[in-house]
């Protein structure tokens, strides 16, 4: 990206560190509740973190579009098709990865695509998860600009936004909507996917990152190329930034207003939802414009997240990898009820060196996530010192 533009470098690595950190806490039990998801409705911090990516995914797409429309339809189908398929296999394989595990007697065994837990019921691979949801939105949106230009891209997002208000609505559970039960969605993804490869963290079948919620997250990468778009148009004024910050604050208030109706929640990611969070990222990108480009502050907070923003891709991904294999190194921790007790690697070290920094286990839940954003800010750090970019 143009050097003009470094605050948004910064913007797309300070997305990725924080999507890292709060995706590994030392313990998901004690986490500081800015650090952790709305139980259902309402917004977090950490509720900004993939919408905010999302959002950045846009930004970047606004800028390799006028070449895309330089070199012709085919040359464009063939980078986002193949762009689009890899990101979406590479979440898949990860969700599969390390592909082992081990049995109920402790024996290390090919994972299946469909398998039989522990505790005698079956689960299977996920099929959905971030980088797929990554994937589809940037594919999608990105056939609808091509397309549609930006004229018809805005009235497409619009219509989306609605549409999807109206299938929650008209598909939903009459009652309760927008619950995890009455939701609408979760029984197209179990349909599609069957029950074993849907996402299971709620205790329920349900998957935060379904097919049915992708509609409205492809409008926050829509969304993100409008102002990428505008930015490059406007140039490094103050009209420009005065507008973003205009612009963020109409979104912010406009997502409150329907949230009255149609509740804010990252969850089923609602249409208010994507309104109200494009509205605060706008807001935090002219915020980093105004800092870096207007008045140079940058140094050492900016470099620091600029390396992540250079291989996001790759390092985001090593992060869900790397914890997958080392908990095939099992550790003896102890004796419950009789049976050993076992911890990966890192979960050694945050047993045996963070967990007790503090009385409140938060705290060392805290310090074990960010010694791991450290840990692969070197990484990335050196991979830029040498040049190497990873890009797909």
């Amino acid at each position: 990206m143009n050097q003009r533009y470094y605050s948004l470098d910064v913007f797309r690595g300070a997305t990725v560190a924080l999507m890292i950190m709060v995706n590994n806490p030392g313990s998901w039990e004690h986490v500081f509740s800015p650090l952790d998801h709305a139980n259902w409705h309402g917004c977090t911090p950490t509720d900004l973190v993939f919408p905010f990516f999302l959002f950045a995914v846009g930004n970047a797409l606004s800028f390799v579009m006028p070449r895309f429309e330089q070199k012709g339809t085919a040359f464009f189908f063939q980078k986002v098709i193949k762009r689009t398929l890899l990101i979406f296999l590479i979440g898949l394989l990860l969700n599969w990865s390390p592909f082992i595990m081990y049995n109920t007697k402790g024996e290390l065994i090919f994972k299946a695509w469909s398998f039989l837990n522990s505790n005698g019921s079956y689960s299977g691979v996920r099929v959905m998860g971030v980088l797929q949801r990554i994937a589809l939105c940037y594919g999608f949106a990105a056939v609808i600009i091509y397309f549609f230009k930006t004229k018809g891209a805005f009235v497409i997002s619009g219509s989306l936004l609605l549409v999807y208000w109206m299938l929650c609505l008209l598909l939903g559970n009459k009652m309760d909507p927008y619950s995890l039960s009455g939701w609408f969605g979760t029984d197209f993804d179990i349909r599609i996917f069957g029950v074993n490869h849907v996402y299971k963290g709620e205790g329920v079948a349900f998957d935060p990152e379904g097919l049915a919620s992708t509609l409205a997250a492809i409008v926050q990468v829509i969304f993100g190329f409008f102002v990428g778009q505008y930015i490059q148009q406007k140039g490094k004024t103050y009209e420009m930034l005065a507008n973003l910050f205009v612009i963020g604050i109409i979104l912010v208030f406009a997502g409150y207003c329907w949230d009255m109706v149609f509740p804010i929640n990252k969850k089923i990611w609602t249409s208010s939802y994507t309104i109200y969070t494009t509205g605060l990222a706008i807001i935090t990108i002219a915020v980093f414009i105004f800092l870096i480009e207007f008045h140079s502050k940058r140094g050492a907070w900016s470099k620091f997240f600029d390396v992540f923003g250079k291989n996001p891709l790759f390092i985001f991904v090593l992060s869900g990898f790397l914890p997958r294999v080392l908990a095939l190194i099992r550790i003896p921790n102890g004796v419950i009820n009789n049976k050993s007790v076992f911890v990966s690697p890192f979960g050694w070290l945050y047993e045996h060196l963070f967990k007790n920094a503090s009385s409140d286990l938060r705290v060392g839940s805290l310090l074990y996530a960010i010694a791991l954003i450290l840990f692969y800010w070197l990484i990335v750090y050196v991979m830029d010192k040498k040049k190497i970019y990873i890009k797909v």
